[in-house]
């Protein structure tokens, strides 16, 4: 663990204000990053992607699978997931997220990128359901992709590549300021494992 962010400063915020996340680099070896790639393509039960926007019904070539404790409701584009229950990898992946952010998460959503075509539009995770300024982890397995944030008031925007078995934080009001996108590419063309570790609000 740690092989490469000793070279890193993780303690560093990429965003100028409005918000805090931190790049926390590779946290995994080559072959540690090599099985938890193959567990997740394997054993996650990936579907494609639902969403309805102004009245359609779009289904994506991305595929996104949600896994949580005590079966969590998730609604975002309109469409609602349930949890299923963590697997093995997921469970030893959070434990990590976890001592990483110093946060306990009961939540995590995943995306599977089959290349470089398939990406992600601006949007900000703050949904009801999250707990307001709670940190959202963000593990990457496979290919290398550019990942951007645009400031939803002044529109500058900030860059940034997230490397394989890598850990990026985002957290405070980064989510009320801040949108994110992860951009298509013609220059990819393998696949890429996105995991977000949450907490969604326990309602009583």
């Amino acid at each position: 663990m740690d092989l490469f962010s000793s070279a890193i400063n993780t303690d560093r915020n990429l965003l100028p204000h409005g918000g805090t996340v931190n790049y926390l680099g590779q946290l995994f070896s080559h072959s540690e990053t090599q099985h938890y790639f193959k567990e997740l393509m394997e054993n996650i039960d990936w579907k494609n992607d639902e969403a309805f926007i102004m009245g359609k019904h779009i289904i994506t070539k991305r595929k996104v699978a949600w896994y949580g404790d005590n079966g969590y409701a998730y609604t975002y584009s309109n469409a609602t997931k349930y949890a299923l229950p963590w697997t093995k990898a997921l469970l030893e992946l959070r434990e990590i997220a976890e001592q990483k952010t110093g946060t306990k998460f009961n939540s995590c959503l995943l995306n599977l990128y089959h290349n470089g075509d398939e990406g992600m539009a601006y949007h900000s995770d703050d949904e009801k359901s999250l707990l307001k300024n709670s940190p959202i982890a963000s593990m990457s397995f496979g290919a290398e992709r550019r990942f951007l944030f645009k400031h939803k008031q002044t529109k500058e925007t900030i860059s940034t590549f997230l490397e394989n078995g890598s850990l990026l934080v985002m957290k405070d009001e980064t989510q009320t300021h801040w949108l994110h996108r992860l951009p298509p590419t013609k220059k990819v063309h393998q696949a890429r494992v996105n995991l977000t570790f949450r907490t969604m609000v326990i309602k009583s």
